[in-house]
């Protein structure tokens, strides 16, 4: 196991409960494992994916997506609807795009399911299943800006955010410029009274009117990369190259709770 940064990251071969619980005890902020996704398998789904086609975040329009962030709908009814009425059609719209390789989600939804003692599945919200497995492209020079995920802000006074403990970030990497493109988190947490105010209309914080990072991690094509999505983190922009991922996030609720998955 190799450890680095002060034990903040974490590198190993295969996920485990043990390093799972490592994450989920917030021992380590990011567990990170190289190979997750074979390079052939990387040069196939990038070219499903590219065939596919990205469109823009509604709220972040320079962040091409294949899928539904739930983040996208801002509580609108008529959006959430639409998220909710897209999520199966999207899930097999990315099973379809990686083909014929699994879908690197549907694999780590097995491996959680697998891992943990109460199981893993699909979250649900209102009574429906959400989508999980957005693909992301970040073009060249276009950083992803500094924020933090809340499910609560997004589905409040809902009982299935307000019993989460912690939340975590997942990426498989499946095309990484060969400069740029890091991984930067830091390490205080702010509230989301304070986040909210300092993004202002933006979806972010702008990383110039942040202090520096307190570390990055440069990702590596076939990565599956974890982290605590609640610190503040962003994607400092790559350079030469489209940067594509497949993203989740993971919810824990307690040890004697099953963990869930959606985006």
């Amino acid at each position: 196991m190799e450890v680095l940064d002060k034990e903040l990251v974490i590198e190993e071969a295969t996920l485990s409960l043990s390093n799972l619980r490592a994450l989920i005890s917030h021992e380590i902020q990011v567990l990170r494992i190289p190979g997750f996704i074979t390079p052939e398998a990387c040069k196939t789904i990038s070219k499903g994916l590219k065939s596919t086609g990205y469109s823009d975040y509604l709220n972040a329009p320079s962040v091409g997506r294949i899928g539904m962030s739930y983040f996208e709908t801002g509580r609108k009814q008529e959006i959430v609807d639409h998220y909710f009425a897209t999520a199966l059609e999207n899930i097999n719209t990315l099973r379809n795009a990686c083909a014929p390789h699994p879908c690197p989600i549907d694999t780590l939804r097995c491996n959680f399911d697998e891992i943990w003692p109460c199981g893993c599945g699909l979250q649900d919200l209102y009574g429906k299943k959400m989508f999980v497995g957005l693909s992301r492209c970040m073009k060249p020079g276009i950083p992803l800006l500094a924020h933090h995920d809340m499910f609560g802000r997004h589905a409040p006074n809902t009982p299935e955010a307000a019993s989460l403990i912690s939340q975590f970030g997942i990426n498989v990497y499946v095309d990484i410029p060969k400069a740029g493109g890091e991984l930067a988190m830091w390490m205080n947490e702010i509230s989301d009274e304070e986040f909210l105010e300092r993004r202002g209309q933006r979806y972010g914080v702008p990383l110039e009117l942040l202090e520096p990072p307190d570390f990055t991690v440069k990702p590596k094509n076939g990565d599956l990369i974890l982290f605590n999505a609640r610190k503040m983190h962003a994607v400092l922009a790559g350079e030469g190259g489209d940067r594509l991922t497949i993203s989740a996030f993971l919810g824990y609720r307690g040890v004697n709770e099953r963990l869930t998955v959606w985006s």
